[in-house]
């Protein structure tokens, strides 16, 4: 079978797998319910190409390994959920300062605290803003179909070595565990040289070290302005959305992740009840794509969040129209995703609202 024909693939595996294709070379994990499946897969698959897997003693130690193995410039991974990534937060902190390649997935799941195993989008706010301490920056990438699962796993990869910045790909248990029909195809990034700061011990005794304390204060405010003014590089450079019938849009819905299939079906059905709905949704949550959401909220466009939490991506949102239209939420916070009959209600009765407060 050719690299580039489609197969049907759960989202996990497809992470799983794309990982591998991208040259994951150690893996690092502990099992939790929505996203179990990869260190599964990846336990047998790791073994075969006699790479590094390991699957740790808890989520602690799995985050900690994957510090260790690239700061030699190696490719390595660790995957997770919501209550187990926020055992995570101090390592994210240490690697953004210490300028490391981390690539972490988040299997979403219910919260807070253990939560529930059903899917939700709660860690919107634990990804993009982090829960380590200091001032630090971290990549979100966002997928919605199981093959943008692949796509955005080899973009993971590439950007966490391009930036030399912790990557998280941010997907939920519903987009775990679905089956799609999806393309691998090659990994279409090229590698990226690790040989001016990676540690290698006697084979280069000029290496630098990786720490996070800084020598003074002077010192700690550079190394904090050169994380952000990287930071900026990457918001240039690597900020991506997609957009839909924009143009003539009276509301524009927005969502991120898996929830963006049923905004653009809403759209839709809005469309031909002759309703002007576009859609927009970040696929970088971080850096998110500010400057076009306020362009179009000044060209007269109203916004509508969807989201399954209580309005974490809204508040983003919101900032960014900076009060040039109106915005508003449709959100439940865990549990059967929002059927598309729900939103298209929902968008009927706030452009009615607008309408009347409009005459």
């Amino acid at each position: 079978m050719s690299k580039n024909d489609k197969v049907l693939i759960k989202g996990n595996y497809a992470i799983a797998q794309a990982a591998v294709n991208a040259g994951c070379e150690c893996y690092f994990g502990y099992p939790i319910t929505p996203q179990t499946e990869i260190g599964e897969y990846l336990s047998g698959k790791m073994q075969e190409l006699k790479r590094g897997y390991v699957c740790a003693e808890s989520e602690l130690a799995a985050i900690n390994m994957v510090i260790g193995a690239v700061s030699t410039g190696a490719k390595a991974m660790t995957s997770s959920s919501s209550c187990a990534v926020a055992l995570m937060q101090e390592a994210l902190s240490y690697a953004a300062s210490d300028e490391l390649p981390v690539v972490l997935v988040n299997v979403m799941r219910a919260g807070p605290g253990l939560g529930y195993i059903y899917p939700a989008q709660g860690d919107y706010n634990q990804s993009v803003y982090g829960g380590g301490n200091g001032d630090y920056k971290i990549v979100v990438l966002a997928p919605s179909t199981v093959q943008e699962c692949i796509d955005l796993t080899y973009r993971a990869f590439y950007l966490a070595h391009k930036y030399r910045n912790p990557v998280i790909l941010l997907a939920d248990g519903l987009l775990g565990q679905m089956m799609e029909p999806a393309c691998f195809g090659e990994y279409p990034y090229p590698e990226i040289d690790n040989s001016s700061w990676e540690l290698s011990g006697a084979k280069n005794r000029n290496s630098r070290a990786i720490y996070s304390c800084a020598k003074d204060e002077q010192k700690q405010i550079e190394h904090i302005n050169h994380l952000f003014e990287k930071f900026e590089l990457i918001s240039k450079n690597e900020t991506s959305w997609e957009e839909f019938e924009t143009e003539d849009a009276d509301i524009i819905l927005t969502a991120f992740g898996s929830m963006t299939r049923n905004i653009k079906a809403a759209m839709k059905v809005l469309r031909e009840k002759g309703l002007r709905v576009g859609c927009l949704r970040p696929i970088t949550l971080s850096p998110f794509p500010h400057q076009r959401i306020n362009q179009l909220a000044k060209s007269g466009k109203d916004f509508v969040v969807v989201e399954m939490n209580m309005g974490q991506m809204f508040k983003d949102v919101r900032y960014a129209v900076n009060g040039e239209s109106k915005t508003e939420l449709i959100n439940r916070p865990v549990g059967e995703w929002l059927k598309v009959e729900e939103i298209v209600s929902a968008v009927e009765k706030i452009m009615e609202k607008n309408y009347a407060a409009s005459v």
